[in-house]
């Protein structure tokens, strides 16, 4: 949970660069104001930066939403040796709850952000970053997103995961059990199309 600045902006940290900081302040206004009403004016100087370095960084709020999606895509990815053993269900729900986890320090915010989601559902899609992340969260768990296969399971795990997410949101558990419940039985609906064709392409299929 980023740390509650005063009303007067934030003293730059030097322990954190400037992405960070920016980002830390969009979530630290949603949670305070709400985000549909909380300006980049207002998100800038609660980071400690001027306008122009600010739309340097990220030009809108989306933007913003875009740079935390990226982050903890990276995040996940770091420890993506870790999910290439086992069922395919099995590695993608390793990697998936890496991806909850890796959000649960941001889950207060990212509820005041969802409540807006049918006010801006452009920053919904940006802010869970489905095609483009899930993408990368199959490559991950050793699947393949190329070929018409890999791009109607990207679509078909980007639908999955916005799905658990209001149970993400919701969960106070020291574990978030009852998020990997949910993630498990939608993942089992998936499991018929996981073993349908192979992970990677065939010799033939990448050839042609």
């Amino acid at each position: 949970m980023p740390r509650k600045a005063t009303s007067n902006g934030a003293k730059k940290d030097p322990e954190k660069d400037p992405e960070q900081r920016l980002i830390e302040a969009a979530l630290a206004l949603a949670l305070e104001r709400g985000w549909r009403v909380t300006t980049m004016a207002e998100i800038a100087k609660r980071a400690g930066l001027g306008l122009p370095e600010a739309y340097a960084l990220h030009g809108s709020k989306v933007g913003i939403l875009r740079g935390l999606a990226r982050r903890i895509d990276r995040e996940v990815l770091a420890g993506a040796s870790e999910a290439r053993e086992g069922r395919p269900r099995d590695r993608l729900f390793d990697v998936l709850m890496r991806r909850f986890d890796a959000l649960r320090p941001h889950q207060a915010a990212l509820r005041a952000i969802f409540r807006a989601r049918r006010a801006d559902p452009e920053a919904l899609l940006s802010l869970f970053g489905f095609w483009r992340s899930m993408r990368w969260m199959l490559e991950a768990a050793e699947f393949s997103g190329e070929g018409w296969r890999g791009r109607l399971l990207v679509h078909l795990l980007s639908g999955l995961y916005l799905s658990v997410m209001p149970v993400f949101l919701a969960d106070d558990s020291a574990d978030l059990t009852r998020t990997m419940a949910t993630l498990d039985r939608r993942l089992a609906r998936l499991e018929p199309f996981l073993r349908s064709g192979p992970d990677r392409p065939s010799p033939q299929e990448a050839d042609s």
